[in-house]
């Protein structure tokens, strides 16, 4: 078997789906972001990158705040959407009927209808090319109470979440085994 060298490129699939808010309680958006994940445990911080010309750049650079808000199942269509328009010409969150709850941190709307919405205080912006990196530091995260099982384990699975590979959304499948479930003795 052998492989086709092609130009750089991203190929890190699947990445998670989010929806970002950003703004405040009165001006607000919502930004769907695929370039995202964790950076460093301890402190927890996290990142977004986005281009500068997109609406939540401004907002987010601003305020120095933002909320990763995990998507799901049920919450594609509203992903996909707020992926495709901009914020500039129309109110998202009163477009696709999602809640804006406050957060307990930072002056952004968190959504009510994500399972998981991690609220972040930017510290850098890394002006990188196409994209520029918000590094941000996690300072709450706030876990929906129904995906909570008997013994308190949160079950984000329960919620269906949804991931983005090369143009597509996937929800994630089957579970396979814990970290170090195959070298485990």
């Amino acid at each position: 078997m052998s492989k086709q060298v092609w130009k750089p490129g991203t190929m890190i699939y699947p990445l998670p789906a989010v929806m970002v808010s950003c703004g405040d309680m009165k001006k607000s958006n919502i930004i769907t972001i695929a370039w995202t994940g964790t950076i460093c445990t301890d402190p927890a911080m996290t990142y977004v990158s986005i281009r500068p010309e997109r609406y939540s750049y401004e907002l987010i650079k601003s305020t120095g705040e933002f909320v990763i808000n995990l998507t799901t199942h049920d919450l594609a269509y509203a992903t996909d959407w707020a992926g495709v328009k901009s914020g500039r010409d129309v109110d998202k969150f009163e477009v696709l009927n999602l809640t804006k709850e406050k957060a307990s941190v930072v002056n952004c709307p968190m959504i009510k209808e994500s399972p998981i919405s991690i609220e972040c205080k930017v510290k850098e912006i890394k002006e990188l090319g196409s994209h520029h990196m918000f590094i941000a530091e996690v300072v709450a995260v706030n876990a929906d109470e129904q995906y909570f099982d008997d013994t308190g384990k949160f079950c984000l699975e329960k919620a269906k979440p949804i991931t983005y590979s090369h143009g597509q959304y996937y929800e994630i499948g089957e579970h396979i085994g814990k970290f170090g479930f195959s070298v485990k003795k």
